[in-house]
């Protein structure tokens, strides 16, 4: 592993330990997916071994597996409609807003309804997320139905979008989320209007949910050299 990429590790388990510390006795929680993440489940494996209890839901099979692995009891929603607080990782954090770009880990769907679901949205990140404006970094992905995707990439193209490019996985075929759909990867450069885009994604038969989280993080854990910040959304 070289340095920069051992740096930017620290830099997220350091958010991600800051963010699992936050985690009560009793609560329910949300578990985010991703590189990130997963240091935030490991943090909560160690605390559920020295006592904590709580119960989680995860965002993704990937996140199920680690979780279980950690000691952490799992539930869902036929139990639990609403959650005491949510952490998860994001590709963009727009500083100000917090407004976020979420789904280069393919579970954005689940991230979302989990994020909508909880009393307290947390967000934890490293150095290099912030950004002035979405899409400064990264593309917005939407998750779409396999049926007709090429005609809802078109209508993604009226959009604004420059590319879409459906997700491919190691194995060159197309990247199956969960859920059993398509990512298309959108790119729409910097963008000026994330509330006017959203809407007419979300207008579009074929598309099952986008990566644009708008107003629904609480506070947000950016991991720098000096230590880690929290951020509220202003």
């Amino acid at each position: 592993m070289s340095g920069a990429v051992s740096e930017i590790e620290i830099y997220k388990r350091m958010a991600a330990r800051r963010a699992a510390d936050l985690v009560e006795d009793g609560m329910t929680v949300g578990l985010g997916t991703g590189s990130t993440a997963k240091y935030m489940i490991e943090r909560l494996g160690e605390r559920v071994a020295e006592g904590l209890c709580i119960e989680a839901i995860p965002t993704s099979i990937d996140s199920a597996e680690k979780a279980v692995k950690a000691g952490i009891k799992l539930t869902d929603f036929s139990q639990h409609r609403v959650l005491d607080i949510a952490i998860d990782g994001a590709d963009e954090v727009q500083r100000g807003t917090l407004h976020l770009v979420k789904g280069l880990g393919g579970a954005l769907l689940r991230e979302k309804i989990v994020a909508q679901s909880a009393k307290r949205f947390v967000v934890i990140v490293d150095n290099r997320k912030p950004v002035d404006h979405l899409g400064e970094r990264a593309p917005i992905p939407v998750e779409v139905v396999f049926f007709g995707w090429e005609c809802t990439a078109e209508r993604l193209k009226e959009c604004g979008a420059v590319a879409v490019k459906p997700r491919m996985d190691s194995h060159g075929h197309h990247f199956i989320t969960d859920n059993g759909n398509l990512i298309l990867d959108c790119v729409f450069g910097l963008i000026e209007d994330a509330e006017k885009l959203q809407q007419r994604i979300g207008s579009i038969v074929g598309v099952v949910e986008h990566g644009m989280f708008l107003s629904m993080t609480n506070e947000v854990f950016v991991a720098m050299d000096h230590g880690v910040e929290r951020w509220e959304r202003k």
